[in-house]
């Protein structure tokens, strides 16, 4: 069965828990104040009508009259205090009736086996245990009312720090390198958020150390093979014609084609490509580079629109889109220009759940039926060049249809604004 789960901030859970302990400590105190007071009310009054009884007592013998509205055996005297005369023994008893002061009993034995007793109740003594009880809920709810106070200004100060260390950490994420999470949070306090801020730091600063020594190491390897590789397309070139000649020279261009990639990814990677911008009608433009790269495509101009961008590096997007639609898809392929969206369309098997959740991969193509041609590598360098235009490359799988029809589906945002750095929007993978 699902689990239900209950999202809430840290500083309502802080505030919450300060509450209930607050709340606890203030009842604990209440109840124990309470029940010291009531017993030490009811003591002083069993002493008070102890001393009645006995004044009663010594008046009654020297003048058989009687004090404090004394009685001689009560008809309603308890059945205990009767035991107690009986043995000779002077006591008291409290009746309590449920509601309001209780009433206290006091008897002792006189002459000729008879006895006296008095009793009566204590309101005013216990309206005081009444004002302290109104007086122990006040202050407990205002305990409880400070410690949610205090608990929403030490929630929402830790809230605020671990709220500005995850947006620095999404920074870090989108390959700005120059942000330090803990000079974002700020704060003279040094405390669990600040070691937190500054182990993500060393974190981010070990993996882009990796990543860049990988990237030096994968741009120097392909740099190191382009010269070998073109001199065996050169020597291939001088092969006599026939079928190996063909074959080699198939090979010797495919390697070649993918050391090229290969050091695109690597100027990709590190950030070191800049945008050539020009004015260009985006309708046309792409009709004409896609009649060029794919005649058999679709297009369809929805609404035109003028844009600032690259020619050169959306030509090469819009090229790997349908390279990859091509080879992982099937026909009818479709390119939709609507605005400054771009939408390269196929109708094969759509694009594999790791893709849609992980992004583009390099030498990664994805599921079985869509692996055994190309390195990954076509969609890695579209999404890069996407990200030095400033624009917002998507992935999804279009619905299936009545026919069965379904497909993988690219769309790309073009900025509004013309970019000025290698990027202003980030790459977001969609899954339906």
């Amino acid at each position: 069965m699902p689990r239900l789960a209950f999202r809430t901030g840290l500083r309502w859970k802080v505030s919450l828990a300060i509450a209930c302990v607050g709340a606890l400590i203030a009842t604990s105190l209440s109840l124990v104040v309470h029940n010291a007071a009531r017993a030490s009310m009811l003591d002083n009054s069993r002493d008070v009508m102890d001393d009645r009884v006995q004044a009663a007592q010594r008046f009654y013998e020297s003048t058989r009259r009687l004090l404090f509205q004394a009685k001689i055996d009560d008809p309603d005297l308890p059945e205990q205090l009767k035991e107690e005369a009986a043995r000779g023994l002077r006591a008291t008893y409290l009746q309590d009736n449920g509601s309001g002061a209780p009433e206290v009993w006091a008897s002792v034995p006189v002459s000729n086996g008879r006895v006296l007793s008095v009793h009566g109740q204590f309101q005013d003594r216990f309206a005081v245990l009444d004002e302290l009880d109104r007086v122990l809920v006040v202050g407990s709810l205002a305990v409880v009312l400070g410690g949610v106070a205090l608990g929403v200004l030490i929630g929402d100060q830790l809230s605020r720090r671990l709220r500005k260390a995850a947006a620095a950490a999404r920074k870090v994420a989108e390959g700005d390198g120059d942000i330090r999470v803990r000079d974002q949070i700020g704060g003279r306090v040094r405390d669990e958020t600040d070691e937190l801020a500054g182990a993500i730091d060393s974190m981010a600063d070990a993996l882009r150390q990796r990543l860049e020594a990988e990237r030096r190491v994968t741009a120097d390897i392909a740099h190191e093979l382009r010269t070998p590789v073109t001199g065996l397309l050169t020597a291939a070139e001088l092969l006599p014609p026939g079928r190996p000649t063909e074959l080699v020279r198939d090979r010797a261009q495919a390697m070649r084609t993918l050391v090229e990639d290969v050091l695109e990814v690597a100027r990709l990677d590190g950030f070191a490509e800049r945008a050539e911008l020009e004015d260009i009608a985006l309708g046309e433009f792409v009709a004409r580079r896609v009649r060029m790269v794919a005649p058999e495509a679709r297009i369809s101009v929805v609404r035109d629109a003028y844009v600032t961008t690259d020619p050169r590096r959306l030509e090469r997007i819009i090229g790997n889109l349908l390279a990859n639609a091509a080879k992982h898809g099937k026909p009818p392929f479709e390119v939709t220009v609507e605005g400054r969206m771009i939408r390269v369309r196929d109708h094969g098997t759509g694009f594999p759940e790791e893709l849609l959740k992980e992004g583009p991969s390099r030498f990664r193509t994805g599921a079985s039926d869509r692996a055994g041609k190309g390195h990954g590598l076509g969609l890695t360098i579209a999404q890069g060049q996407a990200r030095v235009l400033g624009a917002r490359l998507t992935f999804r799988n279009a619905e299936p249809t009545a026919e069965g029809a379904e497909g993988a589906v690219a769309v790309l945002w073009l900025p509004d604004s013309a970019p000025t750095n290698t990027g202003s929007f980030p790459i977001i993978h969609v899954p339906d």
